[in-house]
């Protein structure tokens, strides 16, 4: 499965306090670069100097293009984005500052926002050897234009840098603690989708599985009905037209009852045998219609006080019948069958026996043109419910295929 590259966008908390601290950061910069611009010009401009005027007027133009280079950079100046060209403009914004820091002392104070620029853009020692070169320039500019060097022009800066480095790693762990929790959330996302494919998958196949039985225990089951009893009108004809009838008529009938079991399955609402009675009336009319198809003396009986079932219990413990039934139709060559239903208080129990050929358990049910599923599909239809089957056989010694259901409150309606 392929996922989405986009990220998880930020906590809004922790990206609100870190885009506050840039736009605060841009702010000091130009803020300091403004007031030093408007010193400047009313200090030089007009005003008798060493200097001739259009050494001034480059001073402020220059002051002007460091305003015009930081903003422009600010946009792309990101940790991690677009690195190199950030580097450049780093290097550019330094290398104006220190331009005019020496061409005068109203610009050496920009030093302060470009510690926290350098910690930000640049990586581990060289971060710090930045703050230490720039802390160092700042103190020399000073010396250079004051004519002296007081305690004052070096307790300033390097408190100032040293601020800036406490402040810039609150700033670091901030980004770090931002980018953690994006990611868990990227692997919870991640997780997440995992988890609802996962359970789509699960549900395709629960589905399939679920269609599969249902198949064999209808559609298939009737099918199978049909054949037999078209082969036997066959096998009567022409010397007895009146059997070959009944057995066409009685196909006919299951022909009718696998149609309404398909419009059911279409549907998905409850058996056409349980529509208006309930699960004993069903099983009674299943074993009559067993007798008077398959040519076995097919009885039914209760035992203890019928109680009102779940209509997933019905459901399954029809089924069940059909299944074993339907097998002994169909393989166990059986003189009887008995269907018994038990209510036993804490469980629902089915069983079902003929006196067929029997066969050994332990050998693979599965049969030449795929039959066989029916034991494993009702095994399973079973243990959904939570319930167990049991099947007992020997050859020569009939079959018995029991199932039990638990009776709780909660599956007691």
């Amino acid at each position: 499965m392929r996922y989405s590259r986009m990220r998880a966008p930020e906590l809004p908390g922790v990206t609100t306090v870190l885009k506050v601290l840039r736009l605060l950061l841009h702010a000091c910069f130009l803020f300091l670069l403004g007031v030093g611009t408007l010193r400047y010009v009313l200090t030089h401009l007009g005003a008798d100097s060493a200097h001739p005027q259009w050494a001034h007027g480059a001073v402020v133009c220059g002051a002007v293009l460091l305003g015009a280079v930081y903003c422009a950079g600010a946009l792309v100046a990101r940790h991690d984005v677009h690195r190199t060209r950030s580097l450049v403009w780093l290097a550019a914004v330094t290398l104006l500052w220190a331009l005019l820091a020496l061409a005068g002392p109203d610009f050496v104070w920009l030093a302060f926002p470009l510690y926290f620029l350098h910690l930000h853009l640049l990586r581990g020692l060289h971060s710090v050897v930045a703050v230490v070169v720039i802390t160092a320039s700042v103190v020399l500019g000073q010396a250079l234009h004051g004519g002296n060097l007081t305690v004052g022009m070096v307790l300033g800066p390097v408190l100032g840098a040293v601020f800036a480095v406490a402040i810039a790693a609150g700033y670091m762990a901030l980004h770090r603690e931002s980018e953690r929790r994006r990611e868990l959330i990227d692997t919870l996302t991640r997780t997440r989708d995992e988890l609802s494919a996962a359970q789509r998958r699960t549900g395709v196949l629960d589905e399939r599985e679920r269609l599969s039985r249902e198949i064999h225990d209808t559609l298939a089951q009737g099918l199978s009905s049909i054949v037999l009893l078209l082969r036997a009108a066959e096998s009567a004809l022409p010397q007895d037209t009146g059997l070959a009838a009944t057995r066409i008529a009685e196909a006919r009938e299951s022909a009718s009852t696998n149609l309404a079991e398909a419009r059911r399955f279409v549907r998905d609402l409850a058996p056409p045998s349980l529509t208006g009675a309930n699960l004993p009336e069903a099983l009674t009319r299943l074993c009559e219609r067993v007798s008077r198809t398959g040519g076995i003396d097919c009885r039914f009986r209760t035992d203890g006080a019928p109680t009102e079932l779940p209509s997933g219990y019905e459901v399954a413990l029809l089924r069940a019948a059909q299944a074993s039934l339907a097998n002994v139709t169909a393989h166990a060559h059986a003189d009887t069958a008995v269907v018994t239903l038990g209510y036993l208080g804490q469980e629902v129990t089915l069983d079902v026996y003929d006196d067929g050929v029997g066969f050994d358990p332990r050998a693979p049910l599965t049969r030449a043109g795929g039959t066989g599923y029916g034991i494993a599909a009702l095994r399973e239809r079973v243990r959904a419910l939570g319930g167990r089957l049991d099947v007992e056989s020997a050859p020569g010694e009939g079959t018995a295929v029991a199932v039990r259901l638990p009776l709780t409150d909660e599956e007691t309606p």
